[in-house]
C-alpha cells in the first residue's frame, strides 16, 4: 500500500506525476441534496487551475485535482462558500471539526423539525376540522409564517444563492412551493373579497406550506441519522487507534505523549490490554498480540525481539518495548482507513449517469410546474387559477432529486463498510459494481493458494525413537548455521519440539548440495540426493519410494545422514491454505472459471492444481505473460478478476477488470489492486463477489423506487386524475411522500448491513 497516507480520514494529499498537480480531499458542509453536490462539483471544476473534481453527497466529501501553483485551498473554499456551502480546509483537527459540524447540523435539523411539527399541528387541525373558526385564517397565518420564513429560511437563502449562479436544487423546489403557497394564502386571508366577488371561496394553504417544511425537515433528520450510520465502519477503524502513547527516553523513563508527536525510531512501551499505536518492531520483551484486525484470525500471535507489530492491534499479556518504523501517514491502519474512505467517496459508473440526471432534474421539474400552471389556466374552468396554483405547487413539492441522488452512494457506502467488516477492503466503487459480472478468476499460486512460506510437512525417521532427541539436536545445529532458504523451515519446525543446539567441531557449506558438519567425531550431512550420492550414503528402496511420493506431491525432499547411514527424510513444502480448495469449489459452483498462473515449475504447479481442483493452469510464467493472458481473456469477452500478492502480479492486477490483492503481500500489489483481502482466507473472494451482487441489487432497487416515485408522483401532482375522478393531491401529502422517498432509499441501503455473505 502507499506510504504517503494520512492517519486522519481527511484531507488526503497525493502528488501526481505531473509537476505542480495536487489531489486533495475536503469535507463539504451544508449540502442538503444530490443537486447540491452537482452544484459544488461544477463550481470547483470552474476554478481556473482545477483539472478535475468530484463531490459525493452521501459522505459529504469533495476531491479536487488542481495546480497548486495557481490554486490554493482558500480559493476553493471561497468558491464553494459563494453558493452557500463550506469547504473544510484546516488540516488541524479536521475530523473533529467535521464531526462537530455534522452533530451541530443534526441538532439544528432536530430542533427545526420539532418546532415545525409543533407549530404545524394546530394549523392542520384548524385547516381540516375548524375551517369556519373566527379569525382561523389569521391564526394559521401567524403560526405558518415562522415555520416557512424562520424555520425554513435555509431553503430560501440557499435557493437565492443557487439562482444567483443560474443553478437550482431541492432548496429551489421547496422555496418556490412553500413561498408561493404562503403568498397565495396570505393574499386570500387579507383580501378574501377578491374571490368572493367572483363567486369563489378564498382557499388557504397555510397547512400545506407549514407541513411541507415539517415533513422535509423530518426527512432530513432521518436522512442525517441514516447517513451517519453508513460511515460507522470508518469510525470503528479510527477508534482502533489510541490517542496517546508511552515514549521511553534514553534513561529508560516513560512519558505519555500525543500519537501525533511520535517519530520514526522512537522507543515506545505497550502494556497489557493496550492498543499498539504505530507500526514497528519489538525491541525488548515478549507478548501475544491480537492481530485479528489485520488477519481476521482470532488466535493471538506470539511476539519476540525483532517481530513486527501493527497499529490498532491489541497487546494481550506481557509488556514490551518496540521501535517505531511507520508512523502517522505510513501505518497499516492509516492505509486501511484511507482505502475504505476513498472507496466510500468514489462514484460507481452508474452514479455518474445519476449525477447528470440529478443536474437537469430540478430545471425540468420547474418547467413541468410552469406547464402545469399554464395548462390549468387554459383548461381549468371556473377554478382554473386556484387549481393551477395548487397543482403547480404540488409538482414542485413532490419532485425531489434526493432519492435519486442517494440511491447509489448510500448503497456503495454501506457495501464498502460491510466489506471492511468481512476483511475485504474495497478501494473504489467501480470494482464493487463490476465484481458481480466476473466470470473468470486468475489465482497466483505462491502466497495466494499456498501460504507463501515453506514449512516442514513430514519427517520420516530411519532410526530408533530413543535416538531422535540427540539426532534432532544435531540436525538443528547444522541447519542453524546453514544459509539455505529452506533451512529456516527446519529450524522453525524443530524449535517447536524445544530442541537445543549442540557445539559442532566442524561445519561446511557445500554449494548446490547442502551442508556437512562434525559432532563428537561423527560426520553428518543435510542436503539433496546429490550430496548423498557423493558421500556413498545408501537410500534403501522403501525410503526412496516414500521420497518419490513426497516429491510427487510437490514437496522438496531433504536428506539427513551420519557417516554412511541415512537417518531421516525431511519433506518441505509451501503448504496449501486450508481454505483454498473450499473457496475454489465455491467459485466453480457459481459458474466462474478458475485459472492458476505461477512462476514455479510444471511439476509443482500440476500437483497444487490437482489438490485444489483447478483444471486450467500455467507454470513457469513471467509477469508480462500474466498480464498478456488477462488481456487475451478480456478480448474473448470475459470479465476477469486477478488475485495476487507479489510485485510480479502487479502488471496483471492493473490489467484485470477486478483486481484483488492478498493483504500480506507486497505494497505494490496492494497499491494496484482495487480490492485487498486483509486475511489469508480465500473464502473472502466468493464473499466479495456476493457482496457486489447484493450491493448492485440494492442500487437497482433504490433507482427503481426513486424513478418510479417521480414518474408516478409528478403526473398525479399535476392533476392528471382530476378529469377522471376529481382527485387533486394535497401539497401536504406530497411533502410527506417526498420525504418518505429519501428515507426509504437510505433505509433500503442500510438493509445491506444485515446481509449474510
Amino acid at each position: 500500500m502507499s506510504s504517503a497516507i494520512s492517519v486522519q480520514p481527511a484531507p488526503t494529499i497525493t502528488k501526481q506525476q505531473k509537476t505542480g498537480i495536487t489531489k486533495e480531499s475536503f469535507p463539504v458542509l451544508e449540502m442538503t441534496c444530490a443537486a447540491c453536490a452537482i452544484s459544488v462539483e461544477s463550481m470547483l471544476k470552474s476554478v481556473p487551475g482545477v483539472t478535475d473534481a468530484g463531490v459525493n453527497f452521501a459522505n459529504q466529501t469533495a476531491w479536487v485535482q488542481y495546480d497548486h501553483a495557481t490554486v490554493t485551498p482558500e480559493i476553493l473554499q471561497n468558491t464553494v462558500r459563494s453558493i452557500g456551502y463550506d469547504l473544510l480546509i484546516d488540516k488541524e483537527n479536521q475530523d473533529e471539526v467535521k464531526e462537530e459540524a455534522q452533530q451541530r447540523r443534526y441538532r439544528a435539523v432536530k430542533q427545526r423539525t420539532i418546532w415545525a411539527s409543533v407549530l404545524s399541528l394546530p394549523i392542520v387541525i384548524i385547516g381540516m376540522f375548524f375551517m369556519d373558526l373566527p379569525y382561523g385564517n389569521y391564526i394559521m397565518m401567524a403560526l405558518a409564517t415562522p415555520v416557512v420564513f424562520f424555520l425554513g429560511r435555509s431553503f430560501f437563502v440557499n435557493a437565492w444563492k443557487q439562482a444567483s449562479h443560474r443553478k437550482a436544487n431541492m432548496d429551489t423546489l421547496v422555496a418556490l412551493s412553500t413561498g408561493i403557497a404562503w403568498l397565495f394564502s396570505a393574499f386570500n386571508t387579507i383580501y378574501p373579497e377578491f374571490w368572493h366577488q367572483r363567486g369563489l371561496h378564498a382557499h388557504v394553504y397555510f397547512e400545506a406550506a407549514a407541513v411541507v417544511i415539517a415533513f422535509i425537515s423530518l426527512g432530513k433528520l432521518l436522512e442525517e441519522k441514516a447517513k451517519s450510520n453508513t460511515s460507522s465502519a470508518i469510525k470503528k477503524l479510527i477508534g482502533l487507534q489510541p490517542k496517546t502513547v508511552l515514549l521511553v527516553d534514553a534513561s529508560g523513563n516513560t512519558q505519555e505523549i500525543p500519537i501525533a508527536s511520535v517519530k520514526v525510531n522512537d522507543l515506545l512501551m505497550v502494556k497489557p490490554g493496550e492498543k499498539i499505536p504505530v507500526d514497528g518492531k519489538v525491541a525488548n520483551g515478549t507478548s501475544y498480540v491480537d492481530e485479528s484486525m489485520i488477519t481476521g484470525e482470532p488466535v493471538p500471535v506470539a511476539k519476540k525481539t525483532g517481530d513486527g507489530v501493527f497499529a490498532g492491534t491489541i497487546n494481550q499479556k506481557g509488556s514490551f518495548q518496540f521501535r517505531a518504523e511507520k508512523v502517522g501517514a505510513d501505518t497499516l491502519l492509516a492505509q486501511i482507513i484511507k482505502m475504505v474512505q476513498e472507496a466510500q467517496g468514489s462514484k460507481a459508473p452508474v452514479q455518474k449517469l445519476v449525477d447528470k440526471i440529478a443536474g437537469i432534474f430540478v430545471p425540468v421539474v420547474i418547467g413541468i410546474a410552469i406547464l402545469t400552471f399554464v395548462s390549468w389556466m387554459i383548461f381549468g374552468g371556473d377554478n382554473a387559477f386556484t387549481h393551477a396554483l395548487l397543482t403547480s405547487v404540488t409538482v414542485l413539492v413532490i419532485a425531489c432529486p434526493c432519492a435519486l441522488g442517494l440511491a447509489t452512494p448510500t448503497a456503495i457506502m454501506v457495501g464498502v463498510g460491510k466489506g471492511a467488516e468481512n476483511n475485504i477492503l474495497i478501494k473504489d466503487a467501480e470494482s464493487l459494481e463490476l465484481a458481480h459480472k466476473v466470470n473468470v478468476i486468475i489465482l497466483d499460486k505462491t502466497g495466494t493458494i499456498t501460504e507463501g512460506k515453506p514449512v516442514v510437512t513430514d519427517i520420516i525417521w530411519n532410526t530408533q525413537a530413543q535416538e531422535h532427541d540427540a539426532q534432532q539436536a544435531i540436525l538443528y545445529s547444522l541447519e542453524h548455521q546453514s544459509e539455505h532458504p529452506l533451512a529456516e523451515a527446519v529450524i522453525t519446525h524443530l524449535k517447536q519440539t524445544g530442541v537445543k543446539a549442540v557445539p559442532l567441531q566442524h561445519f561446511e557449506s557445500l554449494t548446490g548440495q547442502g551442508v556437512k558438519g562434525t559432532y563428537e567425531g561423527q560426520h553428518y550431512f543435510v542436503g539433496n540426493s546429490k550430496l548423498m550420492n557423493a558421500n556413498s550414503i545408501l537410500i534403501d528402496a522403501a525410503l526412496s519410494a516414500q521420497a518419490g511420493a513426497l516429491q510427487a506431491a510437490a514437496k522438496t525432499v531433504v536428506y539427513f545422514a551420519a557417516n554412511k547411514k541415512l537417518l531421516a527424510v525431511i519433506a518441505i513444502a509451501d503448504k496449501i491454505k486450508a481454505t483454498s480448495k473450499e473457496a475454489i469449489e465455491a467459485l466453480q459452483r457459481d459458474g466462474i472459471e478458475v485459472y492458476m498462473l505461477t512462476g514455479d515449475n510444471a511439476h509443482t504447479a500440476a500437483a497444487v492444481a490437482q489438490q485444489v481442483g483447478i483444471k486450467s493452469y500455467k507454470a513457469e510464467v513471467l509477469p508480462a505473460y500474466k498480464a498478456a493472458f488477462v488481456k487475451e481473456l478480456q478480448q474473448a469477452g470475459k470479465v476477469v478478476a486477478m488475485v495476487g500478492d507479489g510485485i510480479n502480479d502487479s502488471q496483471a492486477l492493473a490489467q484485470a477488470d477486478v483486481s484483488i490483492a492478498m493483504g500480506k503481500g507486497s505494497d505494490i500489489a496492494m497499491d494496484v489492486a482495487k480490492m485487498t483481502l486483509i486475511t489469508s482466507d480465500l473464502n473472502s473472494i466468493p464473499k466479495a463477489l456476493k457482496l457486489s451482487r447484493k450491493t448492485v441489487s440494492t442500487i437497482k432497487q433504490n433507482l427503481f423506487w426513486a424513478f418510479i416515485y417521480n414518474i408516478i408522483g409528478i403526473p398525479i401532482a399535476a392533476g392528471v386524475l382530476f378529469p377522471i375522478n376529481g382527485f387533486l393531491l394535497d401539497p401536504m401529502i406530497a411533502g410527506a411522500a417526498m420525504a418518505l422517498s429519501s428515507v426509504s432509499v437510505v433505509s433500503n441501503s442500510l438493509r445491506l448491513k444485515a446481509a449474510r455473505l
